[in-house]
């Protein structure tokens, strides 16, 4: 058999050995992946036909048939779920493709150095995100009466003769809109600073659209967090005490995972 190989991700080759490899299909939906060890690293692959996977077909599949690559996109991220839970697995992207075997063992023995750090730091961890979102009127409120600028231009605002309270009035509103979103950063960098403190890493990611959420409050922050698997349920019972204290307020926080450690263990 020969053509394509499609790499899934990259694991110790210490815990390859010796253990039975699940039974899991390729990216084609007919052959089943299986390993090359490349000395202490071995890559999770399966064969594609170059005549059907292309690198000119996959562009055109990816930009004009959706269903396809939803349905792709899935298969790779479910397979390497599943790999995540029996392995240390460093996931690569969506259609990472090698031409020849001695390619992608070329492509590893260059990252060798880089591929030990990833293993080392993610050996024993679980990626989780976290969003938080937010409830805009409901804060806006609570800012617009609690905030010393606010109160102070509104005091401004009634010294004014009527005829120049009605654009002051308007400037007041920009005012308020601005420190909506100055509190949101605010408070959720605070809460992401302290959550860095429960992890080994945290970064901030984009947040989405109402329209990518299917929400009506919106996304005002988007954090993935690399925890010890020791110190998991601390991390999560902290965000279910910031949900809980922070409802009524009109804060919600949405935690998922574990994730394979998409974010924390990246090799070109």
């Amino acid at each position: 058999m020969g053509g394509l190989l499609y790499l899934y991700g990259l694991v110790p080759s210490e815990e390859v050995s010796g253990r039975s490899f699940p039974t899991l299909k390729g990216f084609d939906g007919k052959g089943d992946l299986f390993t090359i060890q490349i000395e202490n690293i071995t890559a999770i692959v399966c064969y594609l036909a170059a005549e059907n996977y292309s690198e000119e077909s996959i562009k055109e599949r990816i930009n004009n048939d959706m269903e396809w690559l939803q349905e792709k996109a899935f298969h790779h991220h479910e397979t390497v779920m599943q790999l995540s839970k029996i392995f240390t697995i460093i996931p690569l992207k969506f259609c990472t493709l090698y031409h020849t075997q001695d390619s992608l063992e070329t492509s590893v023995h260059s990252n060798e150095s880089k591929i030990a750090e990833s293993f080392a730091l993610i050996d024993g961890t679980e990626e989780w995100n976290l969003k938080i979102y937010c409830d805009d009127a409901l804060l806006k409120k609570q800012v617009s009466q609690n905030n010393d600028k606010i109160e102070a231009k509104r005091a401004e605002i009634n010294r004014l003769p009527k005829g120049k309270q009605f654009f002051a009035k308007k400037k007041l509103d920009k005012l308020i809109e601005t420190e909506l979103e100055e509190e949101k950063i605010r408070v959720s960098e605070t809460i992401h600073l302290h959550l860095k403190e429960l992890a080994l890493k945290g970064n901030v990611k984009s947040t989405w659209s109402n329209e990518a959420t299917g929400r009506k409050d919106n996304m005002t922050w988007n954090g993935v967090y690399l925890v010890s698997q020791s110190k998991v349920d601390s991390f999560l019972e902290q965000i279910q005490q910031y949900d809980k204290n922070m409802r009524e307020k009109g804060w919600q926080f949405k935690a998922t995972g574990p994730w394979p450690a998409y974010h924390f263990s990246s090799v070109s």
